[in-house]
């Protein structure tokens, strides 16, 4: 199964344990982008709407495209009393949007399994003049605020970690401006999350070459997770920066 599909076998999972983003960094984006009633946004590949209900919250017409299948019932579950929400269960890359076009078209860790050069220009023709396109992701420090119990966990990696295959991004976000677009800017925002050893088992089964490690690897592998933070007091700290960039497309 290719990485970008894998999410649709954990829905439940994925739903529960996913990080959510910042709210300052939602304010900022709805005042940059002027997002409300009458304006139509774009989500690519929602998952289970981990940076979705601020957007719907201010009227605007939302419309999500998401690949999985699960995915996508799990979205419909979770938005479907809004009435301006709507969601198609397609692939980006290929669906048609016919005259569709979009105020602003925004993405929370998806465009990069996107090819650059179709999510840049397909974003592009999708957006009205003077439409925003706005990506985010999150970073997380572990190492920081838990030394020891971090060289712990790199011990499991050096031990159980024999992954099926090797994840890799190559996804520059500022080439934006090499497809039309214009005013690329980066924000960052901080945020903070405790976990037992069990949360953090089942966060770290959300990733992707995670979700694909093979047996008899994956249960020696999440059971030295859960031992380490364990040891550590059952608890594990993130420290981390939410990323928002920001591009316009010329009016």
């Amino acid at each position: 199964m290719e990485f970008r599909k894998i999410f649709d076998t954990i829905p439940d999972q994925f739903d529960k344990y996913r990080p959510r983003y910042s709210p300052a960094l939602f304010a900022d984006l709805i005042a940059y982008a002027n997002v409300g009633t009458g304006k139509a946004v774009l989500e690519l590949g929602p998952g289970t709407g981990q940076a979705t209900e601020p957007i719907l919250r201010t009227g605007c017409d939302y419309l999500a495209i998401e690949l999985g299948e699960h995915l996508a019932a799990k979205m419909r579950e979770n938005f479907e009393a809004y009435s301006n929400f709507s969601i198609v269960c397609d692939d980006f890359i290929t669906h048609d949007f016919g005259e569709q076009r979009f105020d602003m078209i925004y993405s929370a860790a998806t465009i990069q399994w996107i090819p650059e050069e179709i999510a840049f220009r397909k974003t592009f023709s999708l957006l009205k003049p003077g439409g925003t396109l706005a990506m985010m992701l999150t970073r997380s420090d572990y190492r920081t605020p838990n030394e020891a119990l971090y060289r712990e966990i790199q011990q499991v990696y050096e031990t159980h970690w024999r992954p099926a295959e090797h994840y890799g991004q190559k996804f520059v976000y500022t080439n934006a401006v090499h497809y039309g677009y214009v005013d690329f800017e980066r924000r960052e925002y901080g945020g903070r999350r405790e976990m037992t050893a069990e949360e953090y088992v089942a966060f770290s089964g959300t990733h992707c070459d995670h979700i694909d490690l093979p047996e008899p690897h994956k249960t020696a592998f999440f059971e030295g997770l859960r031992n380490a933070v364990l040891a550590a007091g059952d608890r594990i700290v993130f420290e981390d920066t939410y990323v928002l960039m920001l591009a316009k497309k010329p009016a």
